[in-house]
C-alpha cells in the first residue's frame, strides 16, 4: 500500500499542472499516468505546435466555451490566460501570439510545453508513476484512494484528470467517465467536437490534400436566415470530406440532426461579386481563344479547376469567348459559395475534444470538488465543458487543474 495526501489520475495538461501546484503547497502527491510518459495528447495539439491558450479577456473566454460556461468563472479568475502565459515563460518557454490571439511557444514545439509541465510537477515534489487506475476506493461517501494494476494507492483527496475519449492512443480512453459513475455522478451524452466532417460530395476526395487558405467557411442550419458560424481561415480536403481549422470550428456548432446543415465555401472572400465578375472578364479577355479549363490558372489552385468547371456545367473545352454572361456570373456565384453537404463526423476517437462528460451541477465550481463524494475532484476534459478552437480547451484544463490543486 502506498499512502499520499493527494492522488492525481492522468498526466495531461490538467493533471500535470494540478499535481505540481498541490505539491508546491507541501502535499505528498502521486500523479498516476498509464502511458510510459505524460503529456502524450499535448504533443499532438496544434499540429504539434501546441496552442497553449488564447490571449483574450474573461468575457471572450467565457463566450468561447460552448456549454456550461458560467461554471468556469471561478476557475478562470483563479488562473486566467495571463497566468498561463506567465507560468510557461517563467519556466523558460517563450511564447508568441498569432492570428485570433492564439498563443504558441516561440519554438513551435509542443514538446517544450510538455517538458515544462512535467519538470514543474517533478520539481515541486510530485511523484510521477506509471500505473493504470482500475477503480476508485470509496467508503461511506468519501474517497479513500484508487486501485491500480500496481496495487492500491491511498489518499484522502483524488483528482480525476483523465481527459476525454478522443485520441485513445494517447491514453484518453474515457476511464474518467467510468470512475465518475462509480462515485454516483451523472455523465452526460458524449459526442465528438472539433472534428473533421464526412461529406456527401464525392468530388471532395478528388481534391484530397488540397489546402485552402484565406477562404470563408459559412455553416447554415435549416430554418435559420443567418449562418450559425462564419469565419475566414484555412481548410483541407481529404479522402472522406473536409478538415482543417475552419472545419473543426464549424463542427462544434453542429448539434442535433446533421442533415439540417449545409456548408458554403467562399473561395474569393476578398472580392465582391461585382469585383469577381470584373476579374473573370479580365482573365477571359486575356484567354479569349483558349479552352475554359486552360483559362483559370491565375484564379484557382490547379487541382480545383476541373472540379469547379464540372460543378458549373460548362464544357471543359468550350472556348472562353463562347461563354455567356449568364454562365460567367453563375460560375462566379459558384466560387463565392461552393456548397458541401455534411454526411456525418469522423469517429469520436479523431475529435480534438470530447463534448459531454461529468455533469457540472454535481461539482462545486469554486473548488472542483464533487458534491456527492468528499475528497473527489475533477479537472479538465472529463467535465462537461468544451470550447471552440483557439487555445480555449487547454485553458479550461489549466484553470480547473489549478483550482482543484488549491483546494485538495
Amino acid at each position: 500500500m502506498k499512502t499520499f495526501d493527494v492522488i492525481v489520475i492522468g498526466g495531461g495538461a490538467a493533471g500535470l499542472l494540478c499535481a505540481g501546484y498541490a505539491a508546491q503547497k507541501g502535499k505528498r502527491v502521486a500523479l498516476l499516468e498509464k502511458k510510459d510518459r505524460p503529456g502524450r495528447k499535448l504533443l499532438i495539439t496544434g499540429k504539434g505546435r501546441c496552442n497553449v491558450c488564447n490571449r483574450c479577456t474573461e468575457e471572450e473566454f467565457i463566450s468561447s466555451v460552448r456549454n456550461n460556461n458560467r461554471f468556469l468563472y471561478s476557475a478562470y479568475n483563479a488562473f486566467d490566460a495571463q497566468a498561463t502565459m506567465d507560468f510557461f515563460e517563467s519556466r523558460g518557454v517563450p511564447l508568441k501570439t498569432e492570428r485570433g490571439n492564439r498563443v504558441f511557444p516561440v519554438s513551435d514545439r509542443a514538446a517544450d510545453i510538455v517538458e515544462a509541465l512535467t519538470a514543474f510537477a517533478k520539481d515541486s515534489g510530485a511523484v510521477l508513476e506509471q500505473a493504470e487506475c482500475l477503480s476508485l476506493l470509496l467508503e461511506n461517501g468519501e474517497i479513500r484512494g484508487v486501485a491500480t494494476d500496481k496495487g492500491e494507492y491511498h489518499a484522502p483527496s483524488v483528482v480525476v484528470a483523465t481527459g476525454g475519449k478522443s485520441y485513445p492512443l494517447t491514453g484518453s480512453t474515457g476511464d474518467g467517465y467510468r470512475f465518475a459513475q462509480e462515485a454516483g455522478h451523472t455523465v452526460t451524452s458524449l459526442r465528438p467536437s472539433l472534428i473533421p466532417i464526412v461529406a456527401n460530395e464525392k468530388w471532395c476526395s478528388d481534391l484530397m490534400g488540397l489546402s485552402l487558405k484565406n477562404v470563408t467557411l459559412s455553416l447554415h442550419q435549416k430554418g435559420k436566415k443567418k449562418p450559425v458560424f462564419s469565419e475566414l481561415g484555412e481548410m483541407l480536403f481529404t479522402h472522406f470530406g473536409i478538415s482543417g481549422p475552419l472545419v473543426l470550428s464549424a463542427s462544434a456548432h453542429m448539434t442535433g440532426n446533421i442533415g439540417d446543415y449545409t456548408i458554403a465555401i467562399d473561395l474569393k472572400p476578398g472580392l465582391s461579386p461585382e469585383k469577381l465578375d470584373a476579374r473573370l472578364l479580365r482573365d477571359f479577355g486575356e484567354n479569349t481563344n483558349r479552352d475554359f479549363i486552360n483559362a483559370l490558372g491565375d484564379l484557382l489552385p490547379r487541382k480545383l479547376i476541373p472540379v469547379a468547371i464540372k460543378l458549373s456545367g460548362i464544357e471543359f473545352e468550350k472556348k472562353v469567348h463562347q461563354i455567356t454572361k449568364a454562365q460567367r456570373q453563375a460560375f462566379a456565384a459558384l466560387l463565392k459559395g461552393l456548397v458541401i453537404t455534411p454526411k456525418g463526423f469522423r469517429p469520436i476517437e479523431e475529435a480534438v475534444v470530447t463534448a459531454g462528460g461529468v455533469k457540472v451541477s454535481e461539482v462545486n465550481p469554486k473548488t472542483m470538488e464533487s458534491k456527492l463524494v468528499k475528497g473527489l475532484y475533477f479537472a479538465g476534459e472529463v467535465l462537461d465543458l468544451d470550447a471552440y478552437t483557439g487555445g480555449f480547451n487547454l485553458q479550461i484544463a489549466f484553470s480547473t487543474g489549478y483550482l482543484a490543486a488549491m483546494h485538495v
